[in-house]
């Protein structure tokens, strides 16, 4: 993908996110070197997307600390947003539904070229970065395995007309094109076949062999993939309140970063 840029090393100790009803989850630790694929594994509503959101500088942590590359959290939120991108967090950072697979990569392209360069970059002639976005593009699509001519409609195919796995592949090269050092997506596994379910996880795990940290929220950890759990949470008498509590958090993520 041209210019490499390695992965973000996470080192984090008895994490916490509290919500308006008690605890979404607390006491996590997470030691995952550059490029490791990161599963954040446990049942729905036990805080695995809101630590999600925490460990990209997408929510503020209550208790515990963590580095993200060379940054720390909680005080450097925005430096762990600038080096780390989402791929499909439902209400935080998801594919519209109504546009088409090349109106999205377009769009993104041209936030790219827009805000997403050095200062030294935005100095360059507005043809030399049109280019430049356009080969980011075209080496996300290359890395996640996604044909454009092989979809219905080429890229005028509506997002609403992709089946999942192809919805997953088109987040990800999204949030490549910024050449993020961490790659954070949520229900990785969800809906998906068995075959399917070890497609993606091979995609993933070749974007962590490649450089990048990936962290990715699924209902049960592949083989050989850094394993942080967050089902202890069940034990919490709180703990039927916590989906509704990561609702209203995602909503406030949701709220203070746009479609990051």
């Amino acid at each position: 993908m041209g210019e490499r840029v390695g992965g973000a090393r996470i080192a984090a100790a008895g994490l916490g996110v509290k919500g308006p009803r008690g605890w979404v989850f607390r006491g996590i630790s997470v030691d995952a070197e550059p490029g490791s694929l990161v599963a954040v594994e446990g049942p729905s509503g036990s805080g695995r997307t809101c630590l999600l959101l925490a460990l990209t500088g997408r929510m503020k942590i209550a208790e515990g600390t963590a580095t993200v590359g060379e940054a720390r959290l909680p005080k450097q939120l925005s430096a762990v947003r600038r080096i780390s991108a989402l791929a499909h967090v439902p209400g935080v950072s998801e594919l519209d539904p109504a546009l088409t697979v090349g109106e999205h990569l377009r769009e993104r392209a041209l936030l790219q070229r827009r805000f997403g360069d050095s200062l030294r970059g935005l100095l360059r002639p507005r043809g030399e970065r049109a280019a430049e976005a356009g080969r980011r593009v075209d080496a996300a699509l290359a890395a996640v395995g996604l044909d454009l001519e092989a979809l219905p409609k080429g890229p005028r195919t509506a997002v609403r007309d992709l089946d999942r796995l192809e919805a997953l592949r088109l987040s990800l090269a999204l949030a490549l094109v910024g050449r993020p050092r961490l790659i954070g997506v949520d229900d990785t596994d969800l809906k998906l076949s068995d075959g399917e379910r070890d497609e993606i996880w091979s995609l993933l795990r070749s974007l962590a062999d490649a450089g990048t940290t990936v962290v990715a929220v699924c209902s049960e950890a592949p083989e050989g993939a850094v394993r942080v759990s967050t089902e202890v949470n069940q034990d919490d008498p709180a703990a039927e309140d916590e989906e509704a509590a990561q609702g209203e958090e995602k909503a406030d993520a949701f709220a203070e970063t746009g479609r990051a």
